[in-house]
């Protein structure tokens, strides 16, 4: 009886975690991107204003990563204007880390400032529709660099797949 009863706690258990295992959109749980994008090879080109990046029944509305390591929507070429900086590096370099060694739980604040690990960050203002659904007191983000947009960076969010360009404002 005893094997039982530690048989049934470990099944009842295991069925309490598997929600965790999935993301809100009830999928399998997004992987973290082993690197961040290459360069664009696509020629710079116009932006649409009203961009569609859900490419695929399911997938988000935003720019995400796909498990292959298909950066989806980072794909305008280094002089798209949405990503011009008059003064890149104005705040110097995040040197806390970049790619999946460095994972980071946000500590609060919205897209127009927000932090983590003493480390402060703004969303490109072109960005901002793009993180609705964020959880800016407690999800889990990974900062990978840009190498088409000179200043910015990519914060990826492990939870829903997907990003936004960032602006590093400094240290506390």
């Amino acid at each position: 009886m005893k094997k039982f009863g530690l048989a049934l706690a470990f099944v009842f258990l295991a069925a309490a975690s598997a929600p965790a295992q999935h993301s809100k959109s009830g999928g399998a749980k997004p992987y973290i991107p082993a690197h961040g994008p290459g360069r664009s090879k696509a020629p710079n080109h116009p932006v649409e204003g009203n961009r569609n990046f859900q490419d695929a029944p399911g997938h988000p509305n935003a720019p995400h990563v796909h498990p292959d390591g298909t950066w989806v929507g980072h794909d305008t070429g280094p002089n798209d204007p949405h990503y011009h900086m008059d003064h890149p590096w104005e705040h110097g370099h995040f040197r806390g880390g970049f790619g999946p060694k460095h994972v980071w739980r946000l500590a609060g604040g919205g897209p127009s400032r927000f932090w983590f690990g003493g480390f402060y960050f703004s969303v490109a203002p072109y960005d901002v529709g793009f993180c609705n659904d964020w959880l800016w007191d407690s999800d889990q983000i990974v900062i990978y660099q840009d190498p088409d947009h000179v200043g910015w960076y990519l914060a990826f969010n492990v939870r829903l797949g997907t990003y936004v360009h960032v602006m590093y404002l400094g240290t506390s």
